[in-house]
Order: structure tokens, then C-alpha cells, then sequence
């Protein structure tokens, strides 16, 4: 398997950002990691071994990227709308900086978002923020609404990142066609404590006529052995 490592300093966040790429062709995956991770985590917890077959065989390329969590929605000595002003940034380097480092890596323009855990938090809003530029979300036992990390605070700018809000406020018009186009698939466990926040967002899909794959586990399901499960179940979408 192809394996290559990348470190830029990034324009948008004003610090060094590494990324690991597996495979040689295929469709590319933005892996986000979970809380706090690294973009070594993906690999270290063998989510890249259980998509081996895939990627070897050129149908995906993975792009595992880092995380500024613990610069933005977990700094909480700073005042919540700085956390989302880092993560604005962080949506710049994925944006302005990421794609276009695919796009010259691989011209397949069938480009997915995933992530675990919170890491589904970040592919979640980066599908839905800007579904012209992603093909396909994949979201395992994600929180879909933000806003227990706000403090209680709340302006426009966390409407807009907050899937369940700014989804259940959705109107008519090219955005939300964008967004009928999007193939969404969210995983989670039925006692996953995020499990409501899922379907919160799964009922705010479906009143917008957003298709969309809801896929429950039994239990908690929310650990490594369940999301190597579920990315080889999802990948190439919705069974």
C-alpha cells in the first residue's frame, strides 16, 4: 500500500499541518480524527488496515488530516465565539488548502468527508456547510448539535455551525438542493449518548426532503471494532 506523509506550514492557521495519503487512486476521503486527534490516529487504530482491499485496489485514496480541537471547541478558557473563529481558520486550511493539494494528488472528483466520534462532528459540518464541494458524508457515532460547547453562548455564527439548527432553519433554494444531492450516511449505536442528537438531525433531514442514510447499532457501538465495521459496510454508501 502507498503511504506518503505531508507537512505544510498553513496560510490560514499560522502552523505547521501534517497529513498522511493512502493509496494511489480511487476516490478521496478527508478523514477527520476524533477528539483532540492526530492524523496518525486512523492508521494507529487499524481503520486503514480494515480498508486495505479497498484502497490497494485503487477504489479509495485516504487523506487523514490533523485537528486544531484543542485550539478551538475544547479551549475553553477562550470565549466561545474565538473557538469558532480557530475553527473558521481550521475550515480555510481544509478548504483553501487540503482540496486543492487533492486535486492535485488525484483528479477523481467524487471526494467524501468521515470521521469517528468527533471527528464525524467535522465531516458532518463540512458536508453540510458546503455540500458543492463533497460527494459523500460518512459520520460514525457523531455529536450533531453543538451547542454544549458554546457555554450557553449563541449569535448567528453558531446557528450556522450547528447541524441540528441551522438544517431545521434550511430554506428552499439552491442550497438545499445542494444538499438533496449530498449522500449522507450517519452511524451510531442506539445507547450512544449522542444517539438523540442524531436523530434530531435525521427528523430535520427528512422535514427539508433531504435523503439521507440513518444506520442504528445495537448497544453503544461507539469504539474502534464498531467504526471498522461500519467504514467497510459504508464506504461505497448506503447498504
Amino acid at each position: 500500500m502507498q503511504r506518503t506523509y505531508h507537512c505544510w506550514e498553513s496560510p490560514a492557521l499560522g502552523r505547521p499541518m501534517e497529513l498522511l495519503v493512502f493509496g494511489h487512486a480511487g476516490a478521496p476521503v478527508i478523514v477527520f480524527p476524533t477528539s483532540r486527534g492526530r492524523f496518525f490516529e486512523y492508521e494507529d487504530r487499524a481503520m486503514v488496515a480494515s480498508l486495505g482491499h479497498h484502497i490497494e485496489q485503487g477504489w479509495i485514496q485516504l487523506y487523514c488530516v490533523d485537528s486544531v480541537d484543542a485550539e478551538s471547541w475544547y479551549c475553553g478558557w477562550i470565549h466561545p465565539r474565538d473557538r469558532l473563529r480557530r475553527h473558521d481558520q481550521y475550515e480555510h486550511y481544509i478548504l483553501d488548502e487540503v482540496l486543492p493539494f487533492i486535486h492535485h494528488q488525484n483528479p477523481n472528483p467524487f471526494i467524501m468527508v468521515h470521521g469517528c466520534s468527533f471527528g464525524a462532528t467535522h465531516a458532518m459540518l463540512f458536508g453540510l456547510r458546503h455540500p458543492t464541494r463533497f460527494s459523500r458524508v460518512l459520520a460514525f457515532s457523531g455529536l450533531m448539535d453543538i451547542r454544549s460547547f458554546m457555554d450557553g453562548y449563541h449569535d448567528q455564527e453558531v446557528y450556522f455551525h450547528n447541524p441540528v439548527e441551522f438544517i431545521g432553519g434550511l430554506q428552499p433554494g439552491e442550497y438545499a438542493d445542494a444538499l438533496r444531492r449530498l449522500d449522507i450516511i450517519m452511524a451510531i449505536g442506539r445507547d450512544d449518548e449522542l444517539a438523540p442528537s442524531n436523530a434530531a438531525l435525521s427528523e430535520a433531514l427528512w422535514r427539508k426532503g433531504i435523503w439521507h442514510a440513518m444506520r442504528w447499532w445495537d448497544g453503544w457501538a461507539h469504539d474502534w471494532p464498531y467504526w471498522q465495521q461500519m467504514i467497510r459496510i459504508y464506504i461505497n454508501g448506503a447498504d
